[in-house]
């Protein structure tokens, strides 16, 4: 599963080169994928030519602020203080990049979908199940992080939202955050992805389920190069973002 591309068409493909190699049965995408980065128009392409190989896609927060402008449900937490001049910048040249059939198809993905292999569950959603905003931050009240995970009955939950890659098992549910295939947030100036293996045949007891979070190499200069040369109001920030693998703002 990848996750959070946000228009970053070199790191897509590098993962999408690594995909290659696993041959995985499914692929999942978890959304936000063209706010930000250069590349909206080819990011949209190449997630719908995965699509069409039979990837599935979900919609996230900035794929709705891209698409109808809608700030308040793409970033609820910002309403008090208002949404900065720089991310509305940033989804308005997003939406100016994209044609109307890729608009209309940002518009048509589903906020979640579920999948079932064998006898396990498995969702995939942006931030949280019910939620395109509701992340598993890794500073979430313990309850907090239980409340929202017990609102599917998936066995399996993968998302992304927080751009940090991680796994979290709680013995009857895994949370899979894939991180982010374009703008992560951990210190590593890569393109994070999820491997996720279900298999009931190693277990007397059930279903196996082991997860592995991959990285691919991309030229990080060139994106955060593109990123600076557009001008947008903090660009500066997101291209160093990019450079470093570290949230600068």
């Amino acid at each position: 599963m990848i996750s959070d591309v946000h228009g970053n068409l070199l790191a897509l493909e590098a993962v999408r080169k690594a995909l290659k190699k696993e041959k995985p049965d499914v692929v999942l995408v978890a959304g936000d994928l063209v706010m930000n980065g250069p590349e909206p128009g080819p990011t949209v392409d190449a997630i719908r030519e995965m699509e069409r190989d039979g990837a599935i896609v979900v919609q996230g927060n900035t794929d709705v602020a891209v698409a109808d402008a809608d700030y308040a449900a793409a970033f609820p937490w910002l309403l008090e203080y208002g949404i900065p001049d720089s991310m509305r910048s940033a989804a308005e040249w997003a939406h100016d990049a994209l044609d109307d059939e890729h608009l209309a198809w940002l518009r048509r993905l589903p906020a979640e979908r579920r999948v079932r292999i064998g006898d396990d569950l498995v969702l995939v959603t942006h931030a949280s199940p019910g939620s395109q905003t509701q992340g598993f931050d890794q500073g979430l009240d313990p309850s907090t992080t239980t409340e929202r995970m017990s609102r599917t009955d998936a066995r399996v939950i993968c998302c992304g939202h927080t751009h940090i890659p991680e796994v979290r098992e709680f013995g009857w549910k895994v949370i899979v955050n894939a991180g982010s295939a374009g703008y992560v947030f951990d210190g590593d100036p890569t393109a994070s992805w999820a491997l996720v293996t279900i298999d009931a045949a190693t277990s007397d007891d059930g279903t196996t389920i082991s997860t592995e979070i991959k990285r691919a190499e991309f030229d990080v200069l060139a994106v955060s190069n593109a990123i600076s040369a557009r001008g947008l109001p903090g660009d500066v920030y997101r291209a160093a973002t990019v450079r470093t693998g570290k949230l600068v703002r």
